[in-house]
């Protein structure tokens, strides 16, 4: 089944236009409300918490499909999909991640600085290993030369620990282009 992730400056408002269900994790028989998943499909309820009575797993086994809806504030300054576009598209100034005070401020990497300043990402690709890297899943190829990380970082885990996909780093990579680039013309 696609994992579908779908990015919002404001997660809260895009729910109010659409009918849905929460997602759930059930953790030792108790049922927690997904942090992002929804369905957008009639599902089974859980009348005490109003989110689907399946785990989200479970749910995908039988056929349901679960969508995350991703709040993403880093979107709130820009104002034109125009002013989005120029900023996806401008090379960023790389050396901007050599800068702990960026980084802290930069989507999914701020906390990662250490991991950030001895990868040295030099373009889009390799800040998507980066992202990858963070995960425990690939944390050890940290210490590998980058020839070796990309051969080997969207390789699926044997142990099923978590990991990042390609195409999720891939696009959050660029969404920290976008910020990086932002906060550069500020």
């Amino acid at each position: 089944m696609p994992d579908v992730d779908i990015d919002f400056g404001n997660r809260e408002q895009a729910l109010k236009l659409f009918k849905h269900v929460p997602a759930s994790i059930i953790k030792e028989e108790e049922i927690e409300k997904h942090k992002t998943g929804v369905y957008f499909q009639e599902v089974p309820v859980d009348p005490m918490s109003n989110s689907c009575s399946f785990d989200f797993k479970l749910a995908e086994q039988r056929g349901y499909f679960k969508i995350d809806l991703l709040n993403v504030n880093l979107y709130e300054g820009i104002t034109t999909e125009q002013q989005l576009v120029e900023l996806m598209l401008e090379e960023p100034d790389w050396n901007m991640l050599k800068d702990k005070t960026i980084v802290d401020q930069l989507f999914h990497i701020n906390g990662h600085f250490d991991i950030v300043l001895k990868l040295e990402p030099k373009n889009i690709e390799q800040l998507a290993a980066v992202l990858a890297i963070i995960r425990p899943a690939k944390r050890h190829l940290m210490h590998k030369y980058w020839t070796e990380i990309l051969r080997e970082v969207w390789l699926r885990p044997s142990d099923d620990s978590y990991f990042f996909k390609k195409s999720h780093a891939v696009a959050y990579a660029q969404a920290i282009v976008v910020q990086m680039n932002f906060i550069r013309k500020k």
